[in-house]
């Protein structure tokens, strides 16, 4: 909770409406939708021209975020533990206030689910994708942070900060698969495309990396100081680094670290575009998102983004190679 407080220092706008900086729809090509806590916006971003389209208002200190196959996007204002579904070209489709901690979102379209985890109540919120209405709710371990789908649609896991572990369910029947003892504080994770979970260990600067079964650790990879986001790309696994400003490259092959790719101050967010090219990086403290050549590891651009980006969640349309 501490980024949470820090953010809020400096307060923006709280308005309900979009305020959009290009008439329409944005362009056509890898959309990135940027949560931007401190400013209260959601910044949209054509990641080819390097272009920021337009600015949607979300108020609350907007955090978490997932976008939809459809464009459809979802927002999670921890500050007011809201929910918000947009549409497309930025349309308020609804909202719904939860009481507690909201912080990390993820999408089952096929089932027609959104997950959201209570940081203060060890548990996700199983809400319906069209109305918000909450369906059922799940119990975790200590302060859920990051939630993730697998590819093919099996596990739902969540990241339980406080106790050191990983929650997984059957996301068919929503019943425990498993529980999962991994490094301490884990905050983000991501299923990679051959089904392992990748978990960032904030607490001891590492990535544990979990069978395709869900069952147990198989490798813990050291990585750079307070580790957040994972994504995936070109046979590599990218993991941002908060206190480094940089983010590690792991084969995931071997598991075997590549090397650094230096960005933007306090990196939080991370995900890949739709062709696997580029990994897009959103920089907190630096109101920029970082691009990435995925097979080169150059940086190929930075685009300037609302105050204090966030984007936790898969945030860009079509993200996963």
């Amino acid at each position: 909770m501490t980024r949470w407080s820090i953010a809020s220092v400096r307060r923006g706008r709280k308005l309900l409406l979009c305020l959009c900086l290009a008439a329409g729809s944005p362009a056509a090509g890898d959309t990135a939708f940027v949560t931007c806590q401190n400013g209260e916006v959601l910044s949209i971003l054509d990641i080819d021209s390097g272009e920021e389209r337009a600015r949607w208002l979300v108020p609350g200190k907007p955090a978490g975020v997932s976008v939809a196959p459809d464009g459809s996007v979802f927002t999670v204002s921890p500050d007011s533990k809201t929910i918000r579904k947009f549409s497309p070209d930025g349309a308020l489709l609804g909202k719904i206030v939860l009481d507690g901690g909201p912080i990390g979102v993820a999408h089952d379209a096929v089932r027609g689910r959104l997950f959201v985890s209570d940081w203060y109540n060890s548990r996700i919120w199983v809400l319906n994708d069209e109305t918000l209405d909450i369906q059922t709710e799940l119990v975790t371990g200590a302060a859920p942070a990051g939630l993730a789908l697998s590819d093919d649609g099996q596990f739902l896991a969540s990241a339980d900060r406080d106790a050191d572990q990983v929650t997984v369910f059957l996301a068919d029947t929503l019943t425990l698969h498993a529980r999962v003892t991994v490094g301490i504080r884990p905050f983000g994770l991501r299923y990679a495309p051959d089904g392992r979970l990748f978990v960032g260990n904030v607490g001891s600067n590492d990535v544990s990396v979990i069978a395709t079964d869900g069952s147990d650790v198989i490798e813990t990879v050291p990585v750079g100081a307070r580790p957040y986001g994972v994504a995936f790309a070109q046979g590599r696994a990218f993991v941002t680094n908060q206190y480094e400003d940089s983010v590690s490259v792991i084969d995931l092959s071997s598991l075997a670290t590549i090397g650094k790719v230096s960005v933007g101050e306090y990196p939080e967010g991370i995900d890949n575009t739709s062709d696997g090219r580029r990994i897009v990086v959103a920089n907190w403290f630096e109101n920029t998102v970082t691009v990435i050549d995925a097979a080169t590891l150059d940086v190929v651009n930075e685009i300037e983004t609302g105050d204090g980006p966030r984007a936790f969640g898969e945030f860009v349309l079509g993200g996963k190679e």
